[in-house]
């Protein structure tokens, strides 16, 4: 049975066999997922929010360290994380395209209406 793991904004989605890191779906879909350490759970940039009802395995030991305070969230490492069935991940925005969409979004406030 395979799974199949959508992202979010984009709305890609692919196709994988259960056991799947959610990084390597990401990157054959062609969906950017910033990492250092090349997914050996090192550098904690790959983080994703899993959307509630996400079919994903349990989470491993080495994963639940590296989260340590966050295991309540819906916070995974792409890397370390793994398809059971559908899975739907949030990429967050990139630090510095957030900084400036909250800036636009403060301008644009301040300046009002064009019309």
């Amino acid at each position: 049975m395979n799974g199949l793991v959508r992202f979010w904004p984009s709305g890609r989605s692919i196709k994988v066999k259960p056991g799947t890191t959610l990084l390597e779906a990401a990157r054959r879909a062609n969906v950017p997922i910033k990492t250092r350490c090349g997914g050996n759970a090192a550098c904690f940039m790959c983080k994703v929010s899993v959307r509630p009802g996400s079919e994903l395995l349990p989470i491993s030991d080495n994963e639940r360290r590296k989260l340590a305070g966050l295991e309540d969230s819906q916070m995974r490492l792409a890397c370390q994380a793994r398809a059971s069935g559908v899975v739907d991940v949030d990429i967050p925005l990139d630090p510095l395209r957030a900084a400036v969409a909250r800036q636009l979004a403060r301008q644009a406030e301040e300046d009002g209406p064009l019309w």
